[in-house]
């Protein structure tokens, strides 16, 4: 969702979207994307990975929130392409009457989206909103005609902000949408961090094949993400680790990827 982008698909460009869909056994994507993305393998191997775990955290947090702290509202910003279980199926799964809404500006998703709405409950709303993640003010104002901004809102930005040019850029986004939900609400965060050499070089090669630039940054960069937030237990880390068994760590491929869950007090 990086500002900039063509309102026209392109299918001689990669994308990063496409490219994670491909990784989790998605097929909406394009030869380019595929290309890229099996030369991603080549270069870090454990990228699939770090796409199919990223899903996993989304459902465990989304699960968290509706079912144990009875969110019934979610602002899911550069949501990409619907792959298996979508916030909107997690949390109406456990609660029917909740609303989400999805934020992302890439042409291929917004059609996607049309077929997405489908699947809402009855009860609920599932809303999609086209728009960039650098323009947060925007984001806000049409998020304020579908959801109730005097209730707690989970906000979530899922592995999209490395796009962010600067950590700056990235603070300023994350804190203009959180000030603007009240106290109660929650940030869902995680990105991939520089930890891995491998990755590293990963990202920079996706960039000189043509898509959109990445930015691993470090841990410390990530966590400040949370300043002034209460994190949830188990705070941040690894996005394999969040909220699982030890049992379920067993034998478990590490990736460069850390987030966490925090409220907004």
């Amino acid at each position: 969702m990086p500002a900039g982008q063509n309102t026209e698909i392109r299918t001689d460009i990669p994308h990063s979207a496409r490219i994670w869909n491909y990784w989790m056994g998605g097929k909406d994507n394009y030869d380019i994307d595929r290309q890229v993305g099996d030369l991603s393998k080549e270069i870090d191997p454990d990228i699939g990975t770090m796409a199919t775990e990223s899903r996993k955290f989304l459902i465990r947090t989304v699960t968290h929130l509706a079912k144990d702290l009875g969110l019934r509202q979610f602002l899911d910003i550069g949501t990409g392409l619907p792959t298996m279980q979508n916030t909107h199926q997690v949390a109406q799964g456990i609660s029917a009457d909740a609303r989400i809404v999805y934020v992302d500006n890439d042409p291929l998703v917004l059609t996607h989206a049309r077929a997405l709405l489908t699947t809402t409950s009855h009860e609920g709303v599932t809303s999609y909103i086209e728009a960039d993640f650098n323009a947060p003010e925007e984001i806000v104002a049409q998020a304020r005609n579908i959801l109730n901004f005097t209730q707690p809102i989970g906000v979530m930005f899922m592995g999209v902000l490395g796009h962010a040019t600067t950590h700056e850029d990235l603070l300023r986004i994350v804190h203009t949408v959180m000030d603007a939900v009240p106290a109660g609400s929650t940030l869902t965060y995680w990105d991939g961090t520089d930890d891995s050499p491998t990755y590293v070089a990963m990202c920079k090669e996706y960039t000189n094949s043509g898509g959109a630039p990445y930015h691993p940054r470090t841990q410390d960069q990530l966590r400040t993400v949370f300043d002034g937030y209460e994190l949830l237990d188990p705070g941040f880390g690894p996005i394999t680790h969040w909220r699982r068994s030890k049992l379920e760590l067993r034998g478990l491929t590490e990736v460069a990827a850390y987030g966490g869950v925090a409220r907004k007090p």
